[in-house]
């Protein structure tokens, strides 16, 4: 632990402190920058950027109960569906609304003509997500050579688990010809990017990460590397989760990792770092970014939100799903991407945790940031959130939505608060706390943490736009 802190502050982050200049480019960094120029989002607080963030600041709330209709069983008879919806033992979900009116994710546009009978729910949430996100940045470009240079990087966690259960339920039933031939299609993870390189005639990179609840952070992560090094110019990139089914849910419960406490309150069933959380909140949703080498961006005159400066990754190497108590993972994660950016960890004024309610991880993620951050983080310079509380926990999902809620941070100069904060875990003493509400402040660089079972942990650092 000794050792990881003293790498964690030795040069370059002994250079500087709280300069008032613009940041100077990181030693040895590669030659070329990464921006943000578009950002889309589909969560269960709204459809679309504006919607998601103004309810997030304002302290609203996503999370609602589960109904035996949300368990997406619909090859089963009724009865069926209701004996297994009483087992759940957790029975609230964060879910994207859906409808026609304002903010509502439109299921006929992305889900239901002929043409989309490939696609999944998490596929459509991504298409939803990219389509706003291109709008936003401006980069819908015609010209060949221009596709050639885009790619996209969008990640997902778990797929289309439904379509798993619904095909189970044919073999059972002996009806396995009227499987449908789009069935692997809609189920693989990397048919997210095919089909919004598809729509859109992008040639450059074609990835998907497969991360558990660090995906999207690595997606975004990944596809800064693949412009940092030449393989593209743009990136849409990001991850996607729509697994709030039966099977999901029950193996999460099985696995004790959901909130059971709240059934009946569920605006109160995420609440990370109380000292009365007891686990986290499934939810769906979509994240998606462009990004962009800075010259590039300033070229074509495109607005930039945020640049990504740092991007650091790390392995627990030690339990399946809990985190080593001393947070080492979570240490060097955030370690590696404050050292990639040529910043000193006091330069940080905004960290968006992973923090997902369950009583174990929130607690060593604490102590792992109050271990880096030192006296910046007991001093209430730093500024610290679990955006959880209003959304749930996406998944494969959750780092790319949680990345542009650090970007807006940054754009609008507002940190998010953590809802649901009634007795903090005694693991923050001092003026180390997270924000209970929302605070106008500041903010030149935010940090976005993001941690998966496996023990996979991803960090990524913006800053200001240069």
């Amino acid at each position: 632990m000794a050792a990881l802190l003293r790498r964690a502050l030795r040069p370059p982050f002994g250079r500087r402190f709280f300069s008032s200049q613009p940041f100077s480019p990181p030693p040895n960094a590669p030659r070329r920058r990464v921006v943000v120029t578009g950002l889309g989002m589909v969560t269960p607080l709204g459809c679309g950027v504006e919607r998601t963030w103004s309810r997030l600041v304002a302290g609203q709330c996503g999370i609602r109960a589960l109904v035996p209709s949300d368990l997406k069983m619909d090859g089963f008879d009724e009865a069926t569906v209701m004996h297994t919806y009483e087992q759940l033992a957790s029975k609230v979900a964060a879910i994207v609304p859906s409808g026609k009116e304002g903010g509502e994710f439109d299921e006929e546009q992305w889900l239901q003509s002929k043409d989309h009978r490939s696609i999944a729910r998490f596929i459509a949430y991504a298409l939803c997500s990219s389509d706003e996100a291109l709008r936003d940045a401006n980069w819908l470009p015609i010209e060949f050579e221009k596709k050639e240079r885009t790619g996209v990087s969008i990640g997902g966690g778990i797929g289309s688990i439904s379509d798993i259960l619904d095909a189970a339920q044919m073999i059972c039933e002996k009806r396995l010809r009227r499987l449908s031939p789009f069935f692997i299609p809609r189920i693989l993870i990397n048919m997210t990017s095919g089909h919004v390189s598809m729509k859109y005639g992008f040639q450059g990179p074609n990835h998907a990460a497969v991360t558990a609840c660090a995906t999207g952070a690595h997606s975004i992560g990944d596809a800064t590397r693949m412009i940092q090094f030449g393989d593209a110019d743009v990136m849409i990139a990001g991850g996607t989760e729509s697994s709030i089914d039966a099977l999901s849910i029950a193996g999460f419960c099985r696995s004790r990792a959901l909130t059971t406490k709240y059934n009946f309150l569920p605006h109160a069933s995420s609440r990370p770092f109380d000292c009365k959380r007891d686990g986290f909140v499934m939810g769906e949703g979509c994240g998606v970014m462009v990004l962009e080498e800075l010259d590039h961006a300033k070229e074509r005159g495109a607005r930039i939100y945020a640049e990504l400066r740092g991007y650091g990754m790390s392995g627990d190497a030690y339990h399946i799903t809990q985190p080593h108590n001393e947070g080492r993972g979570a240490i060097l994660a955030m370690t590696r991407a404050i050292e990639q950016s040529g910043l000193h960890p006091n330069e940080v004024d905004y960290v968006n945790a992973h923090a997902t309610s369950t009583p174990l991880g929130d607690a060593v993620e604490a102590s792992a940031i109050k271990s880096l951050f030192l006296d910046h983080a007991t001093s209430g310079a730093l500024a610290l959130s679990s955006t959880k509380g209003a959304t749930g926990h996406l998944l494969g999902a959750a780092g790319s939505v949680e990345a542009i809620f650090a970007v807006l941070a940054i754009h609008h100069g507002i940190a998010p608060p953590t809802l649901n904060l009634d007795e903090p875990d005694p693991v923050f003493n001092g003026a180390y706390m997270p924000l209970s509400a929302s605070k106008k402040m500041q903010i030149r660089a935010a940090l976005s943490n993001s941690f998966g079972f496996g023990g996979t942990n991803a960090s990524l650092l913006f800053i200001q736009p240069p």
